[in-house]
């Protein structure tokens, strides 16, 4: 019969702690693809659940309380972190904030919110507000001075072709007016103008959690004024509106804006915008599953024409020196 030495397991278990050697650079570059793919799959997620979330909310509250009491609450929620926990903030950075938060959370948000509100499909409408990189490419030029190659061109014509052919679908097939679809273009147009001014911007880095605080409260002063003319600021008292607003802040607000933010210091805009391109596929379903909004093959077409419109934009971008 076999016979291991008194306290084998101890000598093999440290031994083995002892000889374990550092991860290779192969191993390394399966953990970092691993991460990059992890953050970027609960940013998809956390980006489709904005869509939804307010979809639901719309059947128990006027659109612009809905978005007062979210960005409310998420800047409320944050303010104590942003006071005591981060750097002294600076009175030039405040104001660069919140006119961030003016011209791209209200904008954006108020934007798309407005077109399900009237009616538009849910998919249909994330579908339009995540040209996000073709409208980031437009911009670049008058904005960062980044002249667009004819590769780009092309790309951004094929990616809104693309928005046309499922859009132009969605207008026959529902009641929703032409006009709707307008409006989740304006508000992708000011998040993109803002990106880039951002980008540009030469104020000095802020935490994530500040500047998405200040941010919040810039955006919630906005909708306060169209709620109360929609009828009144105070929040609707039961739980399917308590429910819709802490969707909206813990996962909308700050999962999705927290990741975008810190994906933005870390890459370029248009690397970044082209990830959240997976999310209209991802809302179309959930909305088909929660709210039974149709799917059809011409909004499947349209998303892979728009597909390939972005991916023909990020080949042409510029690389950056």
């Amino acid at each position: 019969m076999l016979r291991f030495p008194r306290h084998w397991w101890w000598a093999w278990r440290f031994g083995a702690a002892v000889e374990m050697s550092p991860p290779t650079d192969v191993q390394r570059r399966w953990i970092a693809l691993a991460t990059v793919v992890g953050l970027e799959v609960a940013l998809v997620l956390s980006w489709s659940a904005g869509f939804v979330g307010i979809r639901f909310a719309i059947d128990y509250a006027p659109i612009f309380l809905i978005l007062l009491w979210r960005s409310l609450v998420s800047g409320l929620v944050l303010l104590p972190f942003a006071l005591l926990a981060g750097p002294r903030m600076q009175g030039k950075d405040v104001l660069h904030q919140i006119s961030f938060g003016a011209m791209a959370m209200s904008g954006y948000l108020a934007g798309y919110a407005l077109a399900i509100a009237h009616g538009a499909p849910t998919g249909i409408v994330a579908l339009i507000t995540d040209m996000l990189p073709l409208a980031v490419a437009l911009l670049s030029w008058p904005v960062l001075g980044q002249a667009l190659t004819g590769r780009q061109w092309v790309g951004t014509g094929v990616g809104l072709l693309g928005v046309l052919i499922a859009s132009g679908w969605s207008t026959h097939s529902t009641e929703s007016p032409v006009w709707v679809y307008i409006l989740p273009v304006i508000g992708t147009t000011l998040l993109a103008l803002a990106t880039l001014l951002k980008k540009r911007s030469a104020s000095s880095s802020m935490p994530v959690y500040q500047s998405l605080c200040i941010q919040c409260l810039a955006a919630s002063i906005i909708f306060a004024g169209f709620a109360w003319n929609e009828g009144g600021v105070l929040p609707v008292m039961n739980w399917a509106f308590a429910g819709g607003i802490l969707w909206l802040v813990f996962i909308a607000t700050f999962a999705a804006w927290g990741l975008y933010y810190i994906a933005l210091r870390k890459s370029t805009p248009a690397r970044v915008t082209a990830v959240l391109y997976v999310s209209p596929p991802v809302t179309m379903i959930w909305a088909w599953v929660m709210f039974n909004e149709p799917l059809s093959w011409a909004m499947a077409i349209g998303l892979g024409v728009s597909l390939i419109g972005i991916v023909i934009v990020a080949k042409g971008q510029k690389p950056a020196h």
